[in-house]
């Protein structure tokens, strides 16, 4: 008799937790076609890089970084999107930021350029902040290319844009990024995004060039040490340095 009572007095109780469990609400996952866009979206990532300035007027402030850090692949600064292959040995990536403002009469507010340095890849990365987050919030252009060239190489050559991401406003975001094929899958035709492509390198060069990362690039990596000829001790963050263009750096 006592069993039975005290299962009664169990069971209900455990009726409340089996209801929760049922009423969880359903997890929405967002699948971006990175290789094949749709039409609308070939549209808005044409007109997001159309509303990028072509003259330019930056203001007196600007911010130079520099570091070398422990690289996470799956959280990385300089993350691309797609998930490399775990690794027994921690990797490292050298790597240097440039920051400039524009004007406050400009849609958007500033230009980042990142370029990053690891074992294997050498990644550039240019991005261009709205001033008011409406719908769209962030254009991001990236190229990519083998460490087996030179950074100074890499950046003096115009290496073509590789991918093209949106960030929108309480959206998912919009991705074009050139894809390869594999033994099993052949590679996909992309030929009708090669005018976005050819946009968005022709963009990458001229901000190469107004931003100076030709020459900022190879002596900001030369100045880390272990690079320019001295001994790199342990890892520490590197200090942001922030001048004004009539100081040296």
């Amino acid at each position: 008799m006592l069993r039975n009572l005290v299962l009664i007095l169990l069971v209900p109780g455990l009726l409340p937790v089996a209801r929760g469990e049922q009423q969880q609400p359903p997890v929405k996952v967002n699948v971006l076609n990175v290789c094949s866009p749709s039409q609308e979206e070939q549209q808005q990532i044409a007109s997001a890089l159309a509303r990028i300035p072509q003259k330019v007027s930056f203001g007196e402030e600007f911010e130079i970084d520099r570091g070398h850090s422990i690289l996470d692949r799956a959280q990385g600064p300089f993350q691309t999107g797609e998930q490399a292959p775990a690794s027994s040995q921690s990797e490292t990536a050298d790597w240097v930021r440039l920051r400039r403002e524009f004007p406050a009469s400009s849609s958007f507010s500033r230009v980042q350029y990142s370029f990053s340095r690891d074992p294997e890849n050498m990644v550039e990365t240019l991005a261009f902040f709205l001033r008011e987050a409406k719908d769209l919030m962030q254009v991001a252009i990236e190229a990519s290319a083998s460490a087996v060239t030179s950074p100074a190489n890499m950046v003096a050559t115009n290496t073509p844009a590789s991918r093209i991401k949106l960030e929108r406003f309480g959206k998912s975001s919009i991705v074009l990024a050139r894809c390869s094929g594999s033994e099993d899958h052949p590679a996909p035709d992309q030929s009708a995004y090669e005018p976005l492509f050819q946009s968005a390198s022709a963009i990458a060069a001229k901000y190469r060039d107004l931003l100076g990362v030709r020459h900022a690039v190879p002596e900001e990596l030369a100045r880390l040490p272990g690079v320019g000829g001295a001994k790199r001790k342990a890892v520490k963050p590197a200090a942001t340095k922030t001048s004004s263009p009539g100081q040296a750096h």
